[in-house]
């Protein structure tokens, strides 16, 4: 199967509606009702974030999204062939060789759409914002009810808006069933650093809600908090089960982790995402070994499919002091990434680089990417045009796209602090019209 992202013509429709649409947008009393409904009270949490949630959407072509979705499928197929399992075991540290079992769970898929092609510059185990896009999603309008009407739809992925909730409890279910099977799954811990303090706390609510809905107890609890005793991993002297793991201390080294650590390597409870999916889907040296056409022959993949990678991920090498100086010649083409790094931090675009910085690159983990073009949108933010980069956010499972998400901003990297950025509906527009 071959997917041509290319388009016809100069601009294709999504580029024109990004730089000029601005007959649909957020309607916050809307999303703010339904987070007081399902948060009970404290949906004021997303207006003390005001650079989370932008107040617009982002539009996208459907031969980008069908691009998207077939490399998904491509990425899905070749790390769970046993070529990438061993690859990726052979350079994971000790605590991610444990033979734990790993279909992948809840990945994002981060792509830019400023080129021919749709561009996969990271894949996340833990990504952020699912069931804060699904909220605002659902509380868009438009400026009639001609445009309102098809927009729950289009701003949906492969599962309906409605019927997400109900599919991402049962990806947990799954989770706790093909590791403990038939026992009964009574408690669903949500564990980070200092929760509450999270930009993403908001969210953490919301899944504490989805649990509870099926029946599951689920404490928000600092990752400190945890504790280990006889069999069994406690959060304030209950038992706890199931870890939903939101730490970004992926091989869970700190200190601060060592009851999670220690429940981890002793399976005494359910961890997800855990170190071994980390190695073996969100490493980025995945993004380098997923353009060898070598292995992803040996992972079964066909000619067409392989090109289609090629296309779609952008050269990704790792970097090597020995190639320093062809590095720094070619750095104002690369951004450079922590081989473990999340979010943005501690990634540098070349341009912007000092030799001081450099130097940090090569003395620790770093890939190389070749820098991917983003798209652009155009919004209104306090009476104010702006053109903010666009980034598009695949949350999938099993290769299947659950929802599409933008994140608007300005600067090098994707953040929450730029006026009228943040989360936004991808709305993915039918055909070539």
């Amino acid at each position: 199967m071959t997917i041509d992202a290319r388009v016809e013509g100069a601009r294709s429709p999504a580029t024109v509606l990004n730089a000029a649409c601005q007959c649909i947008w957020l309607d916050r009393d809307s999303l703010r009702r339904q987070l007081e409904r399902n948060l009970g009270g404290t949906g004021d949490l997303l207006e003390s974030r005001p650079g989370l949630v932008s107040g617009s959407v982002a539009f996208v072509d459907q031969h980008h999204a069908a691009a998207m979705e077939h490399a998904i499928v491509l990425v899905q197929r070749a790390l769970s062939s046993q070529t990438y399992v061993r690859l990726a075991e052979q350079h994971a540290p000790a605590i991610a060789r444990l033979g734990k079992p790993s279909p992948g769970g809840l990945l994002g898929m981060d792509f830019h759409l400023g080129d021919t092609y749709p561009q996969l510059i990271e894949i996340n185990t833990n990504p952020g914002g699912l069931l804060v896009n699904l909220e605002i999603a659902q509380a868009v309008t438009g400026c009639c009810d001609q445009v309102a009407e098809p927009l729950p739809r289009l701003a949906a992925g492969s599962v309906s808006l409605a019927n997400l909730p109900e599919r991402l409890r049962e990806s947990f279910r799954e989770e706790w069933t093909s590791v403990r099977g038939d026992a009964p799954l009574r408690s669903i811990a949500i564990v980070d650093d200092d929760p509450a303090g999270q930009y993403l706390y908001p969210e953490f609510l919301l899944y504490q809600r989805l649990f509870e809905r099926a029946g599951w107890r689920s404490p928000i609890v600092d990752a400190g908090g945890l504790e280990t005793r006889g069999d069994g991993l406690f959060a304030d002297g209950e038992p706890i089960d199931l870890v939903y793991n939101r730490v970004t201390d992926f091989y869970l080294a700190a200190q601060n982790h060592a009851a999670l650590r220690r429940a981890y390597e002793g399976d005494l409870a359910v961890i997800t995402p855990h170190p071994a999916a980390h190695a073996r889907w969100a490493d980025k040296r995945l993004l380098a070994w997923l353009r060898d056409e070598s292995l992803l022959g040996e992972a079964g993949l066909d000619a067409d499919e392989r090109a289609h990678l090629l296309h779609t991920i952008p050269p990704t090498e790792i970097v090597d002091r020995n190639a320093a100086d062809e590095l720094w010649r070619r750095r104002k083409e690369l951004f450079f990434k922590p081989v473990d790094g999340y979010g943005g931090k501690a990634a540098y675009r070349g341009d912007k680089l000092t030799r001081s910085t450099f130097e940090h690159i090569l003395s620790n983990r770093y890939v190389a990417q070749a820098i991917a073009p983003t798209s652009m949108r155009s919004v209104v933010a306090d009476g104010q045009e702006a053109e903010l980069r666009v980034d598009i956010r695949n949350y999938c499972s099993q290769g299947e796209v659950w929802l599409r998400a933008a994140r608007l901003y300005r600067g090098q990297t994707t953040n929450f602090r730029t006026k009228g950025g943040g989360f936004a509906p991808a709305l993915t527009l039918p055909g070539k019209a």
